[in-house]
């Protein structure tokens, strides 16, 4: 009787010898290799499908050479008495409008809002110079005014760009800092680490700044919003 049990014993240890190797043949250690292989390869196409999709960027900046020409200039003849008085030079322009648009379109971007504002974003940053206001009083311009002018100071590139993105469907807002002002933006499909409290900051005077971004000497101060 103890000889049939040892003799089954045997036996199944045999088998499980055998499946064991069965095993390690099916497992070959190259099928590890090529599996890995394929899983990077579809990870490497997935990814930047996915990145362009969630933070796009625009393919190119245009220059200036591309602003409408042969307009009339509405010099701005509203009285800035008071910070809530920058919501008045706020309104639909279709120059305004067609220097977004134009914007848009040779950015490369596809149909997407954060590209969109990315592109005029830099745009304005990029393109135009910083000018000072007269000594002896402020002077807000118009977006039109600015786009002519293709210069001016914190409060004129604050209005362009607010009035670029209003003309695409942008909500944007001022924020005033000490002797100085930029531009927020509601953005929902914007990743959260450009938003500040759900606003992403647009400051065009500031050209270390990137799209999100504020200068640290503004981080904690008191700001003042309007819109």
């Amino acid at each position: 009787m103890d000889k049939e049990i040892f003799k089954d014993i045997e036996e199944i240890n045999n088998e499980l010898k055998e499946g064991v190797e069965d095993i390690k043949k099916t497992f070959n250690p190259l099928w590890y290799v090529v599996v890995l292989f394929l899983v990077l390869i579809i990870i490497m196409w997935i990814f930047p499908y996915y990145s362009v999709k969630i933070d796009p960027i625009p393919n190119t900046v245009p220059g200036l050479d591309i602003l409408p020409v042969g307009f009339d200039v509405d010099f701005n003849n509203i009285t800035i008495n008071s910070r809530d008085d920058f919501l008045k030079m706020l309104s639909y322009d279709p120059v305004v409008k067609r220097t977004a648009d134009l914007v848009i379109l040779k950015s490369g971007c596809q149909s997407n809002k954060v590209c969109h504002s990315k592109a005029l974003f830099y745009f304005v940053r990029d393109n135009f110079n910083y000018v000072s206001d007269p000594t002896t009083f402020e002077y807000v311009k118009t977006a039109r005014e600015s786009i002519l002018t293709q210069g001016g100071d914190c409060d004129d590139g604050s209005v362009l760009l607010a009035n670029l993105l209003n003309s695409i469907g942008v909500t944007t807002r001022f924020v005033f800092v000490p002797q100085h002002v930029y531009v927020q933006a509601k953005i929902d499909d914007a990743l959260n680490k450009y938003k500040d409290d759900g606003w992403v900051n647009l400051d065009v005077t500031c050209n270390s700044c990137e799209f999100g971004q504020m200068s640290y000497r503004y981080s904690d101060v008191d700001k003042f919003y309007v819109g």
